[in-house]
């Protein structure tokens, strides 16, 4: 499998932040009650997660083992700053909706771990395919959910609202933790059988290659007797 296909699946399905690693719950947490501010948040942490990627990578030769996470955090705040002053400028209604859950952005796991378990011991292309690949495995998780439990809880999506029956328990943070523990068990579900399925397909393909090795043997040796 092509390198880079590999680490897009695996930030986005097979390693997916969310579900797989439940890492960034803070956010995670803290927006799915509203599916655009979900969106946005996944989009923010998409640039600062493919810069800080690309920044860490390209000078892990440079940075001190023994100061490393000092100096990755150092890098991931400083993107956070300028992130925030662009949107307080340009964007200040999405500024305004993500609140300080843009600080928290620092001290994310998502982004701190990447930059300690991937960018530190790969390319910067590498690092850049997984930055986006995890942002974007990030952002499709918090979307959903936030679809889910603004629908539930808010009978709106995006902000459009869409009937008038809503259960109020799912624009609560208990609400959105429930939502969240269940996308979790349905994530998990699905990617084990499909893992599952494709062991059993494996498995079948090596016992006929190796019977059909067995049947060319046995005709061989057939074939020399006579």
């Amino acid at each position: 499998m092509n390198k880079y296909k590999k680490i897009t699946l695996d930030g986005i399905i097979f390693n997916n932040p969310t579900f797989m690693l439940v890492l960034g719950t803070c956010p995670t947490l803290g927006l799915i009650s509203n599916a655009l501010s979900a969106l946005e948040m996944g989009l923010t942490v998409i640039v600062v997660l493919t810069l800080s990627n690309m920044i860490i990578s390209a000078l892990r030769n440079l940075i001190p083992n023994e100061v490393r996470i000092p100096c990755y955090i150092v890098v991931i705040a400083t993107l956070v700053t300028l992130i925030r002053m662009v949107l307080d400028k340009f964007l200040p209604d999405v500024y305004e909706a993500l609140g300080n859950l843009l600080a928290l952005i620092v001290v994310n796991c998502i982004i701190l771990g990447r930059a300690e378990a991937f960018a530190n011991k790969h390319t910067v292309a590498e690092s850049a395919v997984d930055g986006v690949a995890t942002g974007i495995g990030f952002t499709m998780a918090l979307t959903v959910m936030g679809i889910i439990c603004e629908f539930l809880g808010k009978g709106s999506l995006f902000g459009l609202q869409i009937m008038d029956f809503s259960i109020g328990l799912f624009s609560t943070p208990a609400g959105a933790f429930i939502i969240f523990g269940l996308s979790i068990c349905a994530f998990t579900a699905i990617i084990d059988n499909f893992q599952r399925a494709k062991r059993v397909k494996a498995n079948k393909l090596a016992r006929e290659n190796l019977l059909g090795a067995d049947e060319a043997g046995n005709q061989t040796v057939e074939e020399v007797k006579a």
